[in-house]
């Protein structure tokens, strides 16, 4: 299934119009925190007094399309504060910036010998009218109304998808993870987790009060040598425990249980590393509790990784110039009312609003390990009890309304942990990857810059 938030670098391009190119026409990767692509807007200039603003290789920057696009960039911080920002020299600055950038990588897209066919283009025109809820006929009237005819609208989603592809390819080839550095991450972060053995300890506390006297912890401190000396000397473990130990274990002589390392004290894993089963360490332990007398019983090595999946779903809204971030939240916040008071069905309004490839699922997203979608949709998961819906949540693509269905508990086999180390570290390559790519583009690039006639 694809997935937005998993399954795509970049977030579905606006076009023109504010319409939303849909997401399941581009086929990327997609967990990393990677800069957003900016539109890509192909609008030949129809404005009174308009003219050439920059030339990129063989593209043109027109005036309208710089104010438009300022237009657009005030609209969107106006809508997190109320009151749109001034025109500011660096806002325009930016504004052209963005342009020449999409010129750049249009251009080369289109010199790459990749090609986008007839019926691709046709089904993307097709999610975008259903998407926007509309026919065909409302889909050309509502472009003749922005100004804009269908031939171009074609085009402008063909550049898109195109766009989109290259850029997967190009960055991709800058991402690539060898053998060995997957080797030495899972190196790294067992040895940092101790994720690589379950450990069965057992041991003998004697506890030390918080802030004793120095005669007191001598004291305890000379119980537990006694109680260490006795079992270095052959007698029982589990009896001395059940004799001496002052914690909750000693009934079962001191015997933790089988766990993970890392679910258990760092100073435990630590003292036990050198041990093999059915040792004892030769020394005390000291922690903030008192002193411990530890015990090595298994060691059990494993090649899986223990984790936390969780089963989301989510209604995703897009804000275009035709809905802003703000109706978009309050539209999620209304829908999310009528699901806690049974009047309607999170799957139902999924099916129904969500602008989004998993709508077809009634928002349902499978199950997830950690680390599967952007931080931002994430964190707010990770927030939720199973059952719980959040608030509207704003990410890179859109605005969401998330549920948690349900969590569980599995382990990933070697070849699972071997890949998700994998794209842990292409996403720790992606984003300075993708601003080279960038910079290289644009560094060889033909910019002329004009003044207004």
């Amino acid at each position: 299934m694809t997935d937005p938030l998993r399954r795509l670098r970049w977030p579905g391009l606006a076009i023109a119009v504010g319409l939303c190119l849909p997401p399941a026409q581009a086929q990327l990767q997609m967990r990393s925190a990677a800069s957003p692509t900016p539109q890509v807007v192909i609008r030949a200039p129809s404005y009174s007094g308009d003219y050439i603003v920059a030339v990129v290789n063989s593209e043109l920057v027109t005036a309208a399309e710089l104010e438009q696009r300022m237009a657009r960039m005030r609209a969107a911080m106006g809508g997190r504060g109320g009151q749109l920002p001034p025109v500011t020299d660096a806002l325009r600055q930016q504004a052209l910036d963005s342009l020449i950038e999409e010129r750049v990588l249009l251009t080369y897209a289109r010199d790459s010998g990749i090609r986008v066919d007839d019926a691709e283009v046709e089904r993307a025109v097709q999610s975008v009218a259903a998407q926007n809820r509309m026919t065909m006929d409302q889909l050309r009237e509502r472009l003749r109304a922005d100004g804009m005819d269908m031939g171009r609208f074609r085009a402008s989603l063909r550049d898109q998808i195109l766009l989109e592809r290259v850029r997967e390819r190009e960055v991709g080839m800058r991402t690539r993870v060898q053998d060995i550095e997957i080797d030495n991450f899972l190196a790294e972060r067992n040895a940092v987790a101790g994720r690589d053995s379950e450990l069965n300890i057992a041991q003998i506390l004697v506890p030390v009060p918080e802030g004793a006297a120095p005669d007191v912890v001598a004291q305890r401190q000379a119980r537990a040598e006694a109680a260490l000396q006795r079992v270095r000397g052959g007698e029982d473990f589990a009896v001395v425990a059940r004799e001496v130990s002052e914690d909750a274990n000693r009934a079962r002589g001191g015997e933790l249980g089988l766990r993970p390392a890392a679910r258990l004290p760092d100073l435990f894993v630590e003292q036990v590393r050198n041990l093999s089963p059915g040792e004892v360490s030769p020394t005390l332990l000291r922690s903030g509790a008192g002193f411990h007398v530890l015990k090595l019983i298994e060691r059990k090595e494993t090649t899986g990784v223990r984790v936390t999946q969780t089963r989301p779903r989510h209604i995703l809204l897009r804000p275009s110039p035709q809905l802003s971030e703000a109706v978009a939240k309050q539209r999620l916040a209304d829908m999310r009312t009528q699901i806690e008071r049974g009047s309607a069905s999170f799957e139902a309004l999924a099916r129904q609003f969500s602008e989004d490839p998993s709508a077809a699922q009634g928002g349902d997203l499978g199950w997830v390990n950690p680390g599967a979608f952007v931080p931002e949709f994430e964190e707010a998961m990770n927030r939720l009890t199973v059952g719980g819906i959040s608030p509207p949540v704003v990410s890179r693509f859109g605005v969401h309304l998330i549920e948690v269905v349900d969590r569980r508990e599995t382990t990933l086999d070697a070849k699972q942990v071997r890949e998700q180390a994998r794209m842990a570290l292409r996403e720790q390559k992606f984003e300075e990857a993708y601003l080279e790519w960038v910079k290289d583009l644009r560094a060889r690039a033909y910019v002329e810059l004009r003044d207004p006639p």
